[in-house]
């Protein structure tokens, strides 16, 4: 049983990485209804905190990671000595990996088709992906209600069991938490993983990752799209952490 530590609004599974794959594993074996997975960082955890119908869609999920290296430090910080990051890039490529091993089929959700295309052709290359029966960039306008549900059975109908959907947060979260009735695999919402991998926007330097700077390398290297998130929610997050580190708020 995987442990919880509430942050804030949400409840944050405390695990690690082979942990990860091997339970998605498991379900990827004996699937008999959809589940969807969230990885967790600050922009979410804010978003969720101002927004409850938000914060129970993330609860809601089968599994909430701690993306985010302030979400893991903050996990360090309430106790957990075991937590560990897990970051939606390292643990598509993982998953990928596991999908040739075990003869897994999978999908991707999201992008454009030529990162869709790139991304593929990087994983082909490495020879560390299995079987791909689904890939669809949906356009950027709202779908009507055929184009919605022939994405459902085309979903259903290619077999897939592992679905990556890199929609951005919110939407992401909330397209999984709505089709999860309606398909029958398991979807993962990896936000930029597929940009990463295909190569379209650079991983930060190791030493930057381990020391929590991940973010400040991501904002310089796109100011414009990341710096009013990044000022708006980073200070927001210390600030009400603090509070619930020391037990002046309690959720």
């Amino acid at each position: 049983m995987i442990k919880k530590q509430n942050i804030l609004k949400t409840n944050v599974d405390v695990t690690s990485l082979p942990k990860v794959l091997k339970l998605m594993n498991k379900w990827a074996s004996d699937l008999n209804h959809g589940k969807y997975v969230c990885l967790f960082n600050v922009h979410m955890c804010m978003e969720a905190y101002d927004n409850d119908n938000f914060s129970d869609i993330l609860n809601q999920s089968d599994l909430i990671l701690a993306d985010g290296f302030p979400i893991y430090l903050a996990q360090k910080l309430l106790g957990h000595s075991d937590a560990s990051q897990i970051r939606g890039a390292d643990l598509t490529m993982e998953l990928t990996k596991i999908s040739k091993k075990n003869n897994i089929p999978i999908g991707f959700l999201g992008g454009s088709e030529e990162t869709l295309e790139k991304m593929c052709d990087v994983l082909i290359n490495r020879d560390d992906i299995g079987t791909i029966k689904y890939s669809y960039s949906p356009p950027f306008r709202s779908l009507n209600d055929q184009e919605k549900n022939d994405i459902i059975d085309k979903i259903n109908d290619s077999g897939i069991k592992i679905l990556f959907v890199g929609l951005g947060c919110p939407k992401q979260e909330i397209w999984m938490k709505e089709h999860k009735e309606k398909l029958n695999c398991i979807m993962v919402g990896v936000g930029a993983a597929f940009d990463f991998i295909a190569g379209n926007k650079k991983t930060a330097p190791i030493w930057m990752q381990r020391i929590g700077l991940e973010w400040l390398y991501r904002l310089l290297s796109e100011p414009k799209r990341l710096w009013k998130r990044y000022f708006k929610h980073n200070p927001r997050f210390i600030y009400y952490f603090i509070l619930q580190y020391f037990g002046i708020i309690r959720r």
